[in-house]
């Protein structure tokens, strides 16, 4: 190999090390969407409580949810190392009751009427969601090129 042809793809080696590493998505306002919309679902149905963010429920939302992402046989509940919502957030620190809602959508982008759609005119999922007793909440969302998922996980502390 001649040293001219060494020098470029040392330097293409180089120039490519120093590239920055592929931007994560920042899902924070569907996250906050999503509370929102079951602050407002919570109401509709005649709860007079807040709903707080709850740091160890979006942990154990954030698990499951790119567990889901990475998993592609999980569409609900079940993590694949078998944990359950209550496990999860038992292991993110959080004591109480817990449920947990899932969405997917087979594309890169979900927004909250896509999980609102999926989620509303279900009735166990409803139920979880306009539950007043359900007064902390986590959410976590992740997306690839051909699945995104968003996970909220609500909770009854110390119940």
């Amino acid at each position: 190999m001649s040293t001219r042809l060494a020098g470029v793809i040392l330097a293409v080696f180089a120039c490519g090390a120093a590239l920055p590493a592929v931007a994560h998505a920042d899902n924070a306002r569907l996250n906050n969407s999503v509370i929102a919309n079951v602050y407002t679902i919570q109401h509709q149905a005649g709860c007079t409580n807040d709903i707080a963010v709850s740091p160890q429920l979006r942990l154990a939302a954030e698990w499951h949810a790119n567990d889901v992402l990475g998993n592609r046989q999980l569409d609900g509940d079940l993590g694949s190392d078998g944990s359950t919502p209550q496990t999860r957030a038992q292991a993110a620190g959080f004591r109480g009751k817990v449920f947990q809602t899932v969405a997917i959508n087979q594309s890169i982008a979900i927004n909250n009427l896509d999980v609102l759609n999926q989620w509303y005119y279900d009735p166990p999922t409803y139920a979880i969601m306009a539950n007043c007793a359900n007064t902390v909440m986590g959410v976590w969302s992740e997306n690839s090129p051909d699945r995104s998922v968003v996970v909220a996980v609500y909770g009854q502390p110390g119940a």
